[in-house]
């Protein structure tokens, strides 16, 4: 009996419906909690390729929510990529899955969505989100937008040309720190599981073909109130830049130099295209200044004034800071490039 015959019993879906999953090619960008839960649907259900995309590391913290982790993924820093990579090679082996560790621009999104059938949003800022709407809108591209922060959260199917994007829905991109954060008001698993579900649900509709069946608009959900609705959205706004203009601002900016993690006293720093560091000579050189924990992908230091986690290519995210300022100070301090 085919492993996927539970699923293929489920009448939409059929045999046909598994072959079309089979060739499909899906992108999670955004390992969190929403995009472990996504990428670990995905495999199960017998997807051709899957890619996951994050830029950041597992901590213990995480474990709480991001089911694709363990503890000794924490203990070694592991970025959530690989880590996912490996987990989620285990679960499926007829699956092609690739990890990334990156943080999404405008450049690196344009690459990661081209040949994609289906783009799944598991990210946990808006920055990154309207870049993905652009590029997936400018390429035809659909996807599933999700959130969810505290017991709430919601998800939106979005078909290029045929729907409301996010860019109708919200409005313009929402000033970073404008918003509650996982960092600031908490979050439970259970409204992970729901998103996650839903976005999940919308996936399948679309690379099996069952576009009627989709949600007609925005999913919204909080489990501790016990309320969910579906708020009807069937037509694009005639002002929208993105949809009706197409006009693809967040998919043509140059990235900034450095970013505020909302909600997580931290910072982001882009190095320089073509920068590439000798991680086992940085760790050694550092070990002089505080607790240094090495593998391939990345150097962490514990120095007394910040935690600063150096990757291969330069990026580098300061923990315990404020202001790009300082953390710029930070990494010239420890790093020097």
């Amino acid at each position: 009996m085919s492993r996927y015959s539970r699923q293929e019993l489920f009448a939409p879906i059929g045999r046909a419906g598994q072959e079309r999953l089979r060739g499909a090619r899906v992108v999670v960008i955004g390992c969190g909690a929403l995009g472990s839960a996504l990428a670990e649907a995905m495999v199960r259900a017998g997807v051709g390729r899957l890619t996951v995309v994050d830029r950041d590391l597992v901590e213990s913290s995480n474990l709480q929510r991001q089911s694709l982790f363990a503890e000794e993924d924490a203990a070694r820093a592991r970025p959530k990529a690989v880590a996912a990579e490996a987990r989620l090679r285990n679960v499926n082996s007829d699956v092609e899955v690739q990890g990334i560790v990156a943080d999404v621009d405008a450049a690196t999104a344009a690459g990661l969505v081209g040949d994609a059938d289906l783009v799944l949003d598991g990210t946990d800022n808006f920055e990154t989100r309207y870049i993905v709407n652009d590029v997936c809108l400018r390429g035809a591209v659909p996807w599933v937008y999700g959130a969810c922060v505290a017991a709430h959260g919601t998800a939106l199917a979005i078909r290029p040309g045929k729907t409301p994007c996010l860019r109708c829905v919200l409005g313009e991109r929402p000033a970073a720190g404008s918003g509650e954060t996982c960092d600031t008001v908490g979050v439970v698993a259970p409204i992970v599981q729901v998103v996650a579900g839903v976005q999940a649900a919308e996936a399948l509709k679309l690379l099996t073909g069952n576009d009627a069946a989709l949600l007609p608009g925005l999913f919204t959900a909080d489990v501790w109130t016990g309320t969910f609705q579906v708020m009807d959205l069937s037509e694009r706004e005639p002002w929208c830049p993105s949809c009706a203009q197409r006009r693809y601002d967040y998919a043509t900016a140059d990235p900034p130099a450095s970013s505020v993690l909302c909600g997580r006293e931290a910072v982001q720093l882009r190095a320089g295209s073509g920068t590439a560091l000798d991680l086992r000579a940085l760790a050694a050189r550092l070990r002089a200044a505080g607790e240094v924990m090495e593998n391939e992908h990345l150097v962490r230091l514990r120095a007394p004034e910040a935690e600063l986690v150096v990757f291969a290519d330069g990026r580098a995210i300061v923990r315990g800071v404020a202001d790009a300022a300082r953390a710029r100070s930070v990494y010239a301090r420890y790093v020097g490039v």
